[in-house]
């Protein structure tokens, strides 16, 4: 049952749309570096959740400026990656999938691992939510359990299950981003929910 409350907790904190869930789905679309995404966000969680249940979540509460030095990096960053998705939707040169069904892109060479990687640990260790959620939330549930490994053995596994299946199951979409446009629109989403995140940090401040 611990396991199962972990499991339970870890997907309803990750579930809700963000800017690391969504720069995984466009990953995913893209068919590019899906393996090297998924595993640096199942990672990550992974290491925040263990801190947050060695009782590391206090301190990060005792001294507030770090996440308000996270907050701000993370907005700063997020407006950048928000207005190169707003360019893309914005330019002539759409993006469309050939007939294999791999992701080509109309002007724009695919991204290298190395700038992938890097963007996806930007996603994920600059915004202040993720350390809310996992080190303190999850820590602090945890601890309300006298298994509280197995509790975090519990929300690791969510976070895979969950990270996996939104990158490899984007490709599910695939037929529907064939259509001319489709990635211009999903871009200006993508452009939208990243704004929108920023503009939540600095208002939070």
């Amino acid at each position: 049952m611990t396991y199962l409350a972990g499991l339970g907790l870890g997907l309803s904190l990750i579930v809700a749309i963000g800017a690391q869930n969504v720069f995984v789905l466009r990953q995913g679309l893209r068919r590019e570096h899906v393996g090297l995404v998924v595993l640096i966000c199942a990672a990550s969680d992974a290491v925040l959740i263990a801190v947050g249940v060695a009782g590391l979540g206090a301190a990060i509460v005792a001294v507030p400026w770090l996440l308000s030095a996270a907050r701000w990096a993370g907005a700063a960053f997020l407006a950048v990656y928000a207005v190169l998705a707003a360019r893309r939707a914005l330019s002539a040169a759409g993006e469309r999938l050939d007939a294999d069904d791999a992701p080509r892109a109309g002007g724009a060479a695919a991204s290298s691992p190395r700038a992938v990687a890097a963007t996806c640990l930007a996603l994920t260790w600059l915004n202040p939510h993720v350390y809310l959620d996992t080190v303190v939330l999850l820590g602090t549930v945890a601890a309300t359990h006298e298994a509280r490994w197995l509790f975090a053995a519990g929300a690791v596994t969510g976070s895979i299950l969950w990270f996996a299946g939104l990158g490899y199951g984007a490709r599910l979409l695939s037929g529907v981003l064939a259509r001319p446009g489709a990635w211009r629109v999903l871009d200006g989403a993508v452009a939208l929910v990243m704004a929108g995140i920023a503009v939540s940090l600095i208002v939070a401040g």
